[in-house]
């Protein structure tokens, strides 16, 4: 189960760095084309990185999900919380 989880993180690591390479090239290529200035293909990274970053995001809450909704996990924390219960009454 956890290797199959590092290997969708593993994934969305490998997509994200693609993602950022390819939006770095296309946005280099579009400035050549336009004539921009330097200080615009700076604002351009930072969208890039903005793009990356919520890939990196979402691939992170697929994980966490797959982790919360596995057996083990909801099986240990359904077994705290009666532990809980139990120990109040």
């Amino acid at each position: 189960m956890m290797g199959r989880i590092f290997g969708f993180v593993r994934r969305g690591a490998q997509l994200a760095r693609s993602l950022e390479s390819r939006t770095a090239q296309w946005l280099s290529r579009l400035a050549e084309s336009s004539g921009c200035c330097a200080r615009r293909r700076e604002a351009g990274m930072a969208t890039a990185e903005y793009a990356v970053g919520t890939v990196a995001a979402a691939a992170f809450a697929v994980v966490l999900y797959k982790i919360v909704t596995g057996g083990q996990v909801s099986g240990l924390v359904t077994a705290i919380v009666r532990r809980a219960l139990t120990s109040l009454a």
